[in-house]
């Protein structure tokens, strides 16, 4: 489990973006990009927003998520279940802090605004309750040949090994 924990962190470290997926307020589901932050105690993966931001209210309403990755280059992808929480914790921000956040927080008349300080940005951390993955583990030659010969077998391609984590202390 301690490697196949390892091959989750550095696929999802690697890809960077992930679509969140909330449940909106009328029920239908909704994506967006979301970009992984470092990792830091308190949540499996974390997220950087806005305050004012509907995912925000739609994961108050409802915290369980999805996060899909998909890396096209070489096929390979990860799906997690979630349930996130929404934090407003200074140090936990100052903490997370990125320099390249400014770009979305942009300055508006607060010399706050744009830095760790700013007081509109939140995080969304998610607890992972499972993740399947697939680890693509062979070179791209060999990917675009195990493709071909799907298609042309109708045979799925074995582009990797697909990996499924749970947690166990989690029954959400």
């Amino acid at each position: 489990m301690n490697s196949e924990l390892e091959t989750f962190y550095a696929l999802v470290e690697d890809i960077e973006m992930a679509m969140m997926t909330t449940r909106r307020d009328d029920g239908h589901l909704q994506s967006r990009p979301m970009a992984n932050q470092k990792r830091a105690a308190g949540a499996d993966l974390w997220f950087v927003t806005a305050e004012d931001t509907r995912k925000v209210v739609n994961l108050q309403a409802d915290p369980h998520v999805n996060l899909a990755y998909y890396r096209d280059r070489d096929k390979s992808w990860v799906s997690v279940s979630g349930t996130a929480i929404v934090s407003r914790d200074r140090a936990k921000i100052h903490e997370l802090y990125s320099p390249d956040w400014s770009f979305w927080f942009q300055k508006e008349g607060d010399a706050r605004h744009g830095t760790a300080d700013d007081p509109r940005i939140v995080l969304i951390g998610v607890n992972v309750h499972a993740a399947t993955f697939l680890e693509v583990n062979k070179p791209r030659p060999v990917i675009l040949f195990e493709l071909v010969k799907g298609w042309i077998t109708g045979d799925e391609p074995k582009l990797g090994e697909t990996h499924e984590l749970r947690s166990p202390h989690r029954s959400h």
